[in-house]
C-alpha cells in the first residue's frame, strides 16, 4: 500500500511514516505542504492521509483542489479539528474517512487498510487478464506477465482511475516527475502495457491522453 502523508508536525509524521512502515506500507512523508507541486501526483498513491491545519495552505483546499481535478484517491482527513461542522466541510468536499487526534496508530493503519480494499481489493480484472496489485503480476491464458517498474505505475495510475481519460501531462507529472520525458516515451510504456492486457483494454484520446476502460 503506497501511502502519501501530509502532517506539517515533523516528529508525529516521522513517528507514523515508521509505523506504517513496519506494517508494510511505502509512506513518503510530506511536513511542508509546498513540496506537493501538483495536486495530480496524489493519484499516483493508494491513499492520502491529510492533515487540515498546515503551514501556508489549508487542509480543506488541498482536498477540494483534489476533488476538482477529477483525482479520486482515498482520502483520510488526519487533524485535531473534531466538530461536526469541520467533519461535514470535508465529507462534502469529498473525503472519504475521518480520524481525530489523539488516535491509535493501530486504527489509522485500519482504516487505511479498509479504503484501499473498498477502492480495488488485491485483486482486479481486466477482460480475461487478473492484475495482482500485490504481487505485481498480470496473469492471462494460463501465464504470468510481469512489467518494468515504470511500466507498472503507469497501469496503476491507469487503473485507480478506470474509466475517465487520463491526461498526457498527468502521467508525465506523476510517473517521471520533473525528469524530461516527452509523450513518445509514454506511448512506449503503453506499448508494454498492451501487449500483456487484452486488445482494446487500453484507449488512446489523441491529443489528450489514455483511458483504461
Amino acid at each position: 500500500m503506497r501511502v502519501l502523508l501530509i502532517e506539517d508536525d515533523r516528529l508525529l509524521g516521522e513517528g507514523l511514516k515508521e509505523f506504517l512502515e513496519r506494517h508494510g506500507c511505502e509512506v513518503n512523508l510530506i511536513t511542508d505542504e509546498r513540496e506537493l507541486e501538483s495536486v495530480e501526483k496524489v493519484a499516483l498513491y493508494d491513499v492520502l492521509v491529510l492533515d487540515l491545519i498546515l503551514k501556508y495552505r489549508s487542509g480543506e483546499e488541498i482536498l477540494k483542489e483534489i476533488r476538482e481535478r477529477g483525482i479520486d484517491t482515498p482520502i483520510l482527513i488526519l487533524t485535531a479539528k473534531g466538530s461536526i461542522e469541520d467533519k461535514e466541510t470535508c465529507f462534502n468536499l469529498g473525503a472519504d474517512d475521518y480520524l481525530t487526534k489523539p488516535f491509535e496508530p493501530r486504527e489509522l493503519l485500519l482504516r487505511l487498510k479498509s479504503l484501499v480494499r473498498r477502492v480495488k481489493g488485491d485483486k482486479v480484472s481486466v477482460g480475461d487478464a487478473e492484475i495482482d496489485i500485490k504481487g505485481m503480476v498480470i496473469r492471462r491464458g494460463g501465464k504470468e506477465f510481469r512489467l518494468s517498474k515504470t511500466a507498472w505505475e503507469l497501469l496503476m495510475l491507469l487503473l485507480r482511475n478506470r474509466g475517465r481519460v487520463v491526461r498526457t501531462e498527468t502521467i508525465l507529472s506523476c510517473v517521471w516527475g520533473d525528469k524530461p520525458v516527452g509523450s513518445d516515451v509514454v506511448r512506449a510504456y503503453i506499448k508494454e502495457i498492451r501487449k500483456v492486457l487484452p486488445e482494446g483494454c487500453i484507449e488512446t484520446h489523441k491529443g489528450v491522453g489514455y483511458r483504461l476502460v
